[in-house]
């Protein structure tokens, strides 16, 4: 019950957050969805890491660390941190001047005004919210094991049925729910303050749940040393783990580039100048987060009770490793707070999610087609809000259903943001680049993805692969493949449109 008190205490905290944030909101819709371009860089370092570090992150790397070993770290860690910061210098600054310049809220209007296609938009929506979708499961669903596996025993009678623990329908439900009602009162202004605090607490935490599990199992050298002794295969890379593929996993990370919620969050920066903390500290925040994780996770393989059990028995539950070994490993109070920890990761990810969603449908849809006059500001955050309803309520709905391992989903959700890397690196620095390519580039990726996802059994198949790489390389190379070829074959855009987004570095410098 303690731990659940906690959970309950951190849930209400930041509920308070969001009212008192609510309180800043100036009312219009500029402010609700993109707190007036006003963010400084402290809290956009803290809003666009703690936005990239989701469950994937926490619950999904110690996972999959469980299962393949230390690898996990190289796999996805090591090279997102360098990734990441160089997507944020090469392409978010350019971004946010175009944002700036020209007062774009969303990607879709972008690629919509710089390829000068209003179809276009529209197939871009869909995709985009369909591969926010699995996003926003990962959160939900690894919350909600979370919170069902740290409050087993507390409530025997009323959920035998999950061994006492709150349910994953019931821990969910909670999730979702305070996150739409703090998003609801601060809008993304709430959401930065929210994500700032958030991001510090599971970072501290996180470190705290290291020292502690590492304590307790009588050290890191005698964790490790029991590692080798019982499975010493999840110390190396591993016959399992071929060159090819491991290589492959590198274009994952390119995903940032294509993530509405982190477009977003670009467009708030203050000035070009408040890039710079976030591109040097982001990859050393990575750090932080991901080597305790995935240490957790490869002790998980081996680690013993006092009556010689496995602390994660075999065939838990899938995404359960992380919520087990701190709860089996610290008191109650510490479980408690470390579990308000790694919600904090799950919920900051998920507020600017949701939120991103709504400024999409307003913007691209309702203003776009019935004019931007027709409405107030109070009627234009109305529309976010009910629009940000149904796709908690969409989400919640699909997570009661099988769950999927939160690291496999997280991969093909990244992978399909990444196949759409090339439409967004061609809009900025190739001038040759087309409608009809942006077409082609679009309509490939999401063929791709669909097919592939499919012949993986919809994610079922964990080591899913595609003559032994991952995914995402076939889908990433026929989306730049359809964005040359076509482009080479189609009509160049006017010079009007270059003159546009080619500016001069003098013209740049002043929209800076």
């Amino acid at each position: 019950m303690i731990a659940f008190y906690i959970i309950v205490f951190y849930l209400s905290l930041l509920l308070l957050m969001g009212y008192l944030s609510s309180r800043l909101l100036q009312g219009t819709a500029n402010d609700f969805f993109l707190a007036s371009r006003t963010i400084g860089p402290f809290l956009l370092l803290m809003t666009l890491f703690g936005t990239t570090m989701t469950a994937f992150a926490l619950v999904g790397s110690t996972g999959e660390a469980y299962r393949e070993g230390i690898g996990v770290y190289g796999l996805m860690a090591s090279i997102s941190g360098i990734v990441h910061s160089a997507v944020f210098f090469f392409i978010g600054i350019r971004l946010w001047a175009f944002g700036k310049r020209y007062g774009y809220t969303t990607q879709v209007q972008y690629f919509r005004d710089r390829f000068q296609s209003d179809f276009l938009g529209l197939l871009i929506f869909p995709v985009l919210v369909a591969l926010v979708l699995p996003y926003l499961l990962i959160g939900v669903m690894g919350g909600s094991t979370i919170i069902k596996v740290v409050t087993s025993g507390a409530f025997p009678v009323a959920f035998a049925a999950t061994n006492g623990g709150v349910p994953p329908w019931l821990g969910g439900l909670a999730i979702c729910l305070v996150v739409l009602i703090y998003i609801s009162w601060g809008g993304l202004r709430g959401a930065a303050w929210a994500n700032a605090f958030q991001t510090i607490v599971f970072m501290v935490l996180g470190v705290v749940a290291f020292y502690t599990i590492a304590e307790k199992l009588g050290g890191v050298q005698a964790a490790t040393q029991r590692v080798a002794e019982y499975s010493p295969h999840l110390l190396i890379r591993g016959e399992h783990m071929s060159l090819l593929k491991f290589t492959s996993y590198l274009f994952i990370p390119l995903s940032v580039g294509m993530f509405p919620h982190i477009f977003q969050h670009w467009l708030t920066a203050r000035s070009a100048k408040t890039f710079r903390l976030p591109i040097i500290a982001h990859p050393i925040f990575i750090m932080i987060v991901w080597v305790p994780c995935v240490l957790i996770g490869v002790w998980a393989s081996s680690a013993l009770m006092a009556n010689g059990t496995f602390v994660v028995p075999k065939g838990a539950p899938p995404n359960a490793e992380l919520a087990i070994m701190i709860r089996k490993l610290t008191n109650p109070w510490l479980t408690g707070f470390l579990s308000a920890g790694i919600l904090a990761a799950v919920m900051s990810s998920l507020d600017s999610q949701f939120l991103c969603l709504g400024s999409m449908f307003t913007n691209d849809i309702l203003l776009h087609y019935f004019g931007k006059d027709r409405f107030s500001d109070k009627q234009k955050i109305l529309c976010g809000r009910i629009f940000v309803v149904l796709i908690v309520s969409l989400t919640y709905v699909l997570s009661l259903f099988d769950p999927r391992h939160v690291f496999t989903l997280g991969v093909w959700c990244f992978s399909g943001f990444a196949s759409l890397f090339p439409l967004v690196f061609a809009a900025l620095y190739w001038k040759r680049a087309t409608k009809a390519g942006a077409f082609a580039s679009v309509l490939v990726a999401a063929i791709l993805w669909g097919v592939l996802f499919a012949d993986a059994g919809w994610g079922a198949d964990r080591k899913y692969l595609f003559y032994g790489m991952m995914p995402v390389v076939p889908m990433f190379f026929g989306s730049a493949l359809a964005m040359w070829a076509v482009s080479l074959v189609t009509r160049p855009p006017s010079e009007e449109v270059l003159n546009k987004f080619f500016f001069k570095r003098k013209e740049a410098a002043v929209a800076g």
